[in-house]
């Protein structure tokens, strides 16, 4: 018997195919402007990029792959440079081209949908990474040929070159076959060195784990799914609504929230400007500091 993994409470993804019905009947009745994506930046620093081994900065690439450069080490968080995802087409280009990366020392992977794990991305990658997966994923790597693969279990951490990584819960569930659901984990990863804590989130429903992952970390930025939550009588246990993100970024004590998981692909009913648009609404209602909110271009570098 394979192992199958849960959610923290036992909390279920599962829907019957009468749910998917009633999903796409829905879908088929609502009128979105298509047309609006969210912008590229329009200063891209990819040679400073490379050259930078000394300083801390994050990248967005679009949907929930950042490069962050952190303690000297290049990190790769969800690498998916795909043009396409099923059958749609991905809506904008990646902000950096997978050929202008610089040599990457670490990926992480949140867990195994394809929007989040792209093998023929990770074949393009330069230099020799360290990959850090959930339990149940390295087989899958290995099978491959990936040989420097750490699997890791929530609340599992490791030093890396400096660098702790801690592998935390999230609430989603996981997917690649049509008999594999739920045989890997899924949660997010936390950089942690002396001067500085990163939190990237991964895929996840607003749960309790925010809470508990506040009382164990002081945490400086956190990226943040917005995105892929409409319907949300069908997505909210496995996608964060950007109000309900808003929620979680209080709970974190946070210092700064970066967004992703939106504009990238058209993975659920909701749009990426919808999306921003809601976020940037609870943001003003709850009445927090701007300085706080960093929305970024695809392509933008924070350093």
């Amino acid at each position: 018997m394979r192992t199958r993994y849960r959610n923290l409470n036992d909390v279920s993804n599962k829907k019957t195919f009468k749910d998917l019905r009633k999903w796409q009947k829905e879908r088929r009745s609502k009128v979105k402007d298509l047309t609006k994506n969210i912008p590229q930046c329009s200063n891209k620093r990819f040679q400073e990029i490379k050259e930078n081994r000394s300083q801390t900065s994050y990248t967005w690439v679009g949907h929930s792959t950042f490069l962050i450069q952190l303690n000297g080490l290049n990190i790769l968080t969800d690498p998916v440079w795909a043009k396409r995802m099923g059958f749609q087409k991905r809506l904008t280009e990646p902000g950096i081209p997978i050929e202008e990366l610089p040599e990457i020392d670490i990926v992480v992977i949140s867990h195994g949908h394809y929007d989040h794990l792209d093998f023929p991305t990770l074949k393009k990658l330069k230099g020799n990474p360290h990959y850090f997966v959930p339990i149940g994923l390295k087989s899958l790597f290995i099978k491959r040929g990936y040989k420097n693969v750490r699997e890791m279990s929530w609340w599992e951490s490791i030093e890396y070159k400096g660098i702790q990584i801690h592998f935390v819960p999230a609430q989603h569930w996981t997917r690649r076959l049509l008999f594999d659901m739920n045989t890997s984990h899924w949660g997010g990863w936390i950089f942690q060195t002396k001067n500085e804590t990163f939190y990237f989130v991964g895929d996840t429903g607003y749960f309790t784990g925010f809470q508990e992952i506040a009382e164990r970390f002081t945490i400086d930025v956190v990226f943040m799914p917005i995105g892929a939550y409409e319907p949300e009588w069908f997505m909210a246990v496995s996608h964060i609504s950007p109000e309900d993100s808003v929620k979680a970024f209080i709970e974190l004590k946070a210092k700064q929230f970066v967004p992703m998981h939106y504009g990238t692909y058209r993975l659920a009913d909701d749009t990426g400007p919808e999306a921003l648009e809601r976020l940037l609404k609870e943001w003003e209602k709850r009445q927090l500091p701007q300085e706080q909110l960093k929305v970024l271009a695809i392509g933008e570098t924070v350093m």
